[in-house]
């Protein structure tokens, strides 16, 4: 590999708006394999201030994770989801991909159409086709712009079910999922109890 298609690989990355595969990267450059050039940079970065790194499959350039606090500003606005869309979220992560259908059997109640427009206007949830079953149910499932908002490399580093009831943090979703996927159940009551999201539709 030359230390040339390094640089080019370096200052593509550079550039882009957003994270690039490598085979993106790649046929920017004219077919060229970049993984070994990926991998030299990846090495080189590695402690800097800023690091090159790969989440689903896509590779950009982050600030150091240590010093996150230094660029924060004074103010600062973060997105906050109210339950509903946090346990959307979460059951999505774990189960996709999953229709509506499925995520209101999860949860024991009916999940209002705002809830997951919050999901796909924040990027961490896309339409992933339809169910192949009578209706052709859309069926939803996690975004690349989801790993790297939550540091992760692939959704085998999500949390372990086990782990998460442990720490009081989930409820027995899998059992939940089995006891309501397998058994015949009375449709999902409305929520009542939460907000809608702003903009929210009620289902």
């Amino acid at each position: 590999m030359s230390d040339e298609l390094a640089r080019a690989v370096e200052a593509t990355l550079f550039a882009a708006t957003e994270p690039m595969t490598a085979a993106a990267i790649g046929e920017h450059l004219g077919g060229s394999d970049v993984r070994e050039a990926l991998a030299l940079l990846a090495s080189h970065y590695a402690g800097r201030g800023v690091e090159l790194v790969e989440r689903g499959g896509r590779w950009h350039f982050q600030t150091a994770p240590d010093l996150a606090h230094l660029l924060r500003r004074q103010r600062e606005e973060p997105r906050r989801l109210s339950r509903a869309a946090t346990e959307c979220l979460a059951i999505v992560a774990y189960h996709e991909p999953v229709s509506r259908a499925e995520i209101e059997a999860i949860r024991g109640v009916q999940t209002a159409k705002g809830t997951l427009d919050v999901l796909l206007e924040a990027g961490w949830v896309r339409v992933a086709g339809r169910r192949e079953v009578p209706g052709r149910p859309v069926i939803y499932a996690t975004t690349p712009e989801f790993l790297t908002t939550f540091g992760l490399q692939s959704r085998r580093e999500l949390p372990g079910i086990d782990e998460l009831r442990a720490a009081g943090l989930l409820d027995p979703v899998d059992e939940a999922y089995e006891a309501l996927m397998g058994a015949e159940k009375e449709p999902p009551h409305e929520e009542s109890a939460e907000p809608l999201e702003p903009g929210e539709e009620s289902a």
